[in-house]
């Protein structure tokens, strides 16, 4: 009591010392969320040109796609998607402001109208579009939006009336844009004078002299390039050196894969489950003999229960068996067993169930009568499936009993693509075709007739020919997945926690080299979602791109198929210039061959292109029929500059020392030949427009995207 007493009477003391904990918790939150203090939007994905792409839209849209592309796609390729998506419908919509482009009720119709026209929803009965159904159905979306059930089925999909708002939206948004880029198209078409300009840089040429030499006739040993040399060629060269911001992390990866002791009592698992067991019944307190797989009598009951990999009850061909184990299958007799043998992931044991001499394709023909419901059915069948069982009895009854008429009563037949080959189907035992189809046609002999179900509906079929009988074998396989035990799960767990707790005190590379485990070294941006090696791994992109994570901090990541990867920041790149450090694998090069090229110069000597090839110890070359157009030397391979400065000369004139890409030049234009001049340059600008416009939409748009004020907050969201 003396303490409550005491807690009492400092009450307020306490909630003092309360609020200003709380108070430091928010105000650290802050500073660790920098667009906290910056204003930044918590649900504003991206800012364009002024226009907030919000958070909830967007998470909705990246939601339907998603569950339209299904398991497929990523979550993180899905939001990429649906960034640009709306960014570019950001961009864009500026411009349809600025021209005052929109889209009228009228001429919404007619886009509506193009785009649903083939839906039978909205077609009267003889076939044609209808705006009444189309309004019908937009009013029905409207009105039951707010049931439970608040979705109607359109084509082969259900949507709600947010969703086809969403879509009529979009129509109306791509119809601006093809309105938007013709116009742009237009304005790109190509004059006489520049149709005159590519034709005489494709048929002007010039025949030359000249002299390389190149730059590796001085070693690399004898140029120096220094630090201040890399920065000052950053400096000067700086579109090639901007880069996003990134992260350097090392990581050392432990996977939890089976050992050789976890693989030998898989193995042994399976060869137990050969012999029988005696097992003690707990219900009626008896000992029970367990058929093991030499003696059971229902072999798919027993792969089912014992095995990863469900039964196959079909016979298959030795083509169709892996390759590694064909062989040893076909000498079984039937009872006999393989294996334990591994493949693609599993240790198996094998059966031979059954062996039979079996068709590898098959001629039928049929006749196919659909019901409501069934797999691709026209909109307009109201049969029942037992309406359509009836029929087809009745069909075969008429065809048993004269069989000619079978291709009478094709017009009975939904089948329209095998009606006109008189209802004939060849297919290959390892084609796509309906089970029952299929088991049929190669089960039965040529001849055989009957009515048979699938989920396309019921097929009178007629077995014509069997071709190419061989050998096929059943087999019952037992296989187990080749995994981890636990025991060998523990101990990766617990080296991996080992290696993370000798970090406190140690070097990452140094305890890693001690232990013998591998340093894998990666580099990302703040967007990436996948690290080689890794797999898909945003959590470690988040971590490494957070404010409070530093340069050598480390932790621990579950990895996509078991285990972990410890990993460390070893390097925190900055938007903006590459260091000279990161540049150097480049710009060396290129700065060592400029230092070269001045050294060339200096020593070069002589008057003629002779002269100089003597004294730099190097051949007189030459070339003939160089174009502008395609600037490429024989013998030197491309060089654009040296080019450039031939088509400047006059015939007989030598040139300046020239840099080129291998090496420094002196040319001597031989020959110049002018290209005769065209009675009408017309059919070449036509060319050069069509080119232009075909690649107009793309170029249009980056140089929009380029010039928007873009503001990406992704990283925040995911």
């Amino acid at each position: 009591m003396a303490v409550l007493n005491k807690i009492r009477q400092r009450s307020l003391f306490l909630i003092l010392i309360i609020a200003l904990a709380l108070f430091s918790f928010v105000l650290s939150d802050l500073f660790r969320n920098s667009s906290a203090l910056s204003g930044a939007s918590q649900d504003v994905v991206a800012t364009v040109n002024g226009t907030d792409i919000f958070r909830e839209d967007f998470m909705n849209q990246v939601e339907n796609a998603q569950r339209a592309q299904g398991p497929g796609a990523s979550s993180t390729q899905t939001m990429n998607r649906i960034y640009e998506q709306e960014v570019r419908k950001a961009v864009l919509s500026s411009q349809f402001e600025e021209l005052g482009l929109s889209v009228e009720k009228d001429q919404m119709r007619e886009l509506l109208k193009t785009s649903f026209s083939s839906y039978p929803e909205f077609n009267n009965e003889a076939g044609i579009f209808d705006e009444n159904k189309l309004n019908e159905f937009i009013a029905n979306l409207k009105a039951i939006q707010n049931n439970e059930q608040n979705r109607a089925p359109l084509g082969n999909f259900q949507l709600n009336y947010n969703e086809w708002v969403t879509n009529e939206a979009s129509i109306a948004n791509r119809a601006k844009e093809q309105t938007y880029f013709n116009m742009v198209r237009a304005g790109v078409v190509t004059t006489l004078a520049e149709a005159e300009t590519e034709y005489l840089m494709e048929n002007e040429t010039v025949d030359l002299k000249f002299v390389n030499i190149p730059y590796t006739s001085i070693a690399d040993s004898l140029v120096e390039v220094t630090k201040s040399d890399i920065s000052k060629y950053i400096n000067e060269h700086k579109s090639e050196y901007e880069v996003e911001a990134s992260r350097d992390i090392v990581y050392v990866q432990f996977d939890e894969v089976a050992t050789v002791e976890d693989e030998n009592e898989i193995k042994n698992s399976l060869t137990n489950l050969l012999e029988d067991r005696v097992e003690f019944n707990k219900v009626s307190k008896l000992n029970e003999t367990i058929l093991g797989f030499k003696n059971t009598k229902d072999v798919a009951e027993f792969v089912n229960s014992n095995s990863d990999v469900k039964y196959n009850d079909k016979f298959l061909f030795k083509s169709a068996l892996p390759a590694s184990i064909a062989d040893s299958i076909f000498k079984l007799e039937v009872g006999e067993f393989y294996g334990p043998y591994k493949e693609n992931g599993y240790y198996s044991l094998s059966k031979l169930v059954a062996e039979t001499q079996m068709a590898d394709s098959v001629k039928v023909r049929h006749i196919l009568i659909p019901y409501m419901g069934a797999t691709r059915v026209d909109p307009t069948i109201t049969t029942t499936d037992a309406q359509a069982k009836a029929k087809a009895d009745s069909i075969l009854s008429v065809i048993k009993s004269k069989q000619s008429k079978f291709v009478d009563l094709l017009d009975l037949s939904s089948d329209t693509v095998s009606n006109e080959k008189q209802g004939e189907i060849e297919f290959g035992y390892n084609d796509s075709f309906a089970p029952e189809f299929k088991a049929f046609s190669f089960d039965n002999k040529v001849g055989d007739i009957d009515v048979v179900k699938t989920s396309f509906g019921y097929h009178v079929i007629e077995i014509l020919d069997q071709k190419n009988k061989s050998k096929a074998v059943k087999v019952a396989t037992v296989s187990r997945t080749i995994e981890p035990s636990e025991k060998t799960i523990d101990e990766v767990f617990n080296t991996a926690s080992k290696f993370e707790i000798a970090l406190q005190d140690g070097d990452f590379q140094e305890i890693a080299k001690e232990n013998n485990y591998q340093v894998k070294p990666v580099s990302f941006k703040v967007l990436d979602e996948n690290i080689p090696g890794l797999g898909s791994q945003r959590a470690i992109v988040r971590w490494a791109f957070e404010g409070e994570t530093k340069v050598g901090d480390y932790k621990r990541f579950t990895v996509p198929g078991g285990g972990y990867a410890v990993v460390q920041v070893v390097k925190k790149n900055e938007a903006g210039l590459m260091s000279p450090e990161n540049a150097s694998a480049t710009a060396i090069s290129k700065i060592r061959n400029e230092k070269k090229a001045k050294m060339i110069k200096d020593k070069i000597s002589g008057s003629t292109i002779d002269e100089i090839a003597k004294a730099n110890k190097v051949a007189t070359l030459t070339a003939t029929a160089v174009t502008m157009k395609s600037p490429t030397i024989s013998g030197a391979g491309r060089e654009p500059k040296v080019v450039g400065v031939a088509f400047g000369m006059k015939e007989g004139e030598i040139s300046k020392p020239i840099d080129g890409v291998k090496g420094v030049y002196v040319v001597e234009v031989t020959k110049a030949t002018p290209a005769s001049k065209l009675d009408n340059y017309q059919p070449i600008a036509n060319r050069l427009s069509a080119t232009r416009g075909s690649s107009v939409l793309t170029k249009a748009y980056n140089a929009l995207k380029e010039a928007s004020d873009i503001e990406d907050n992704r990283a925040n969201f995911y």
